[in-house]
C-alpha cells in the first residue's frame, strides 16, 4: 500500500488501479491474483518488502495466445533498473513456459521511461493508438509494444 497509494503511479496505470490506493484494495488484488489461472500478477518485492507488481492478463476468444503486460513500481525506488530487471526476468518466464505466444503492453505517451524499460527487455514498438485512452482528465494516445515467443 505504502508504494501504491501515489497519484504519480497512479497516473501510468489503466484504469483497474484506483487512487487512493487503500487497504482493501490491496486485498482485493491478492483475491484477484489467486483467483485468476490464465492470467499472473505477481508483487515486486525488495528486501521483504513489496515495492510494485508486474502481471499479465490473458485474453481470450481469438486472442487467447495474448496477454496484456504491465507493472508498476513505487516513486521512490524509479531509476534504479528495478523494474527493467523485474520486466526482463517476468517476460522471459512467460515466453519460456509457453503460457503465451504474444506479450503486449499499452504506454501512455507522456511516459517514456516505461517506453525505454520495455525496449530494454526486447519489447518492440508496434504503433501509436492515438487519442485512444483517457487519464487524468485528458486523452491522450497510447504507444503499444510487443514481444513474441518466435
Amino acid at each position: 500500500m505504502r508504494h501504491a497509494n501515489h497519484r504519480a503511479v497512479w497516473r501510468n496505470l489503466t484504469g483497474m488501479f484506483p487512487h487512493p490506493y487503500t487497504r482493501a484494495d490491496a486485498d482485493s488484488w491478492i483475491v484477484t491474483a489467486q483467483a485468476d489461472a490464465r492470467s499472473l500478477h505477481l508483487a515486486i518485492a525488495l528486501d521483504d518488502e513489496v515495492i510494485g507488481g508486474i502481471g499479465a492478463i490473458a485474453g481470450s476468444g481469438i486472442a487467447v495466445a495474448t496477454a496484456d503486460f504491465g507493472y508498476w513500481l513505487g516513486e521512490a525506488l524509479w531509476g534504479r533498473g528495478l523494474a527493467s530487471a523485474a520486466v526482463l526476468a517476468f517476460k522471459a518466464h512467460l515466453l519460456r513456459s509457453g503460457r503465451f505466444a504474444r506479450l503486449q503492453a499499452g504506454v501512455f505517451a507522456w511516459n517514456p521511461a516505461s517506453m525505454r524499460v520495455l525496449e530494454k527487455a526486447g519489447f518492440v514498438r508496434e504503433g501509436v493508438l492515438r487519442h485512444s485512452v483517457t487519464k487524468d482528465g485528458a486523452l491522450i494516445d497510447s504507444v503499444m509494444y510487443a514481444c513474441t515467443a518466435a
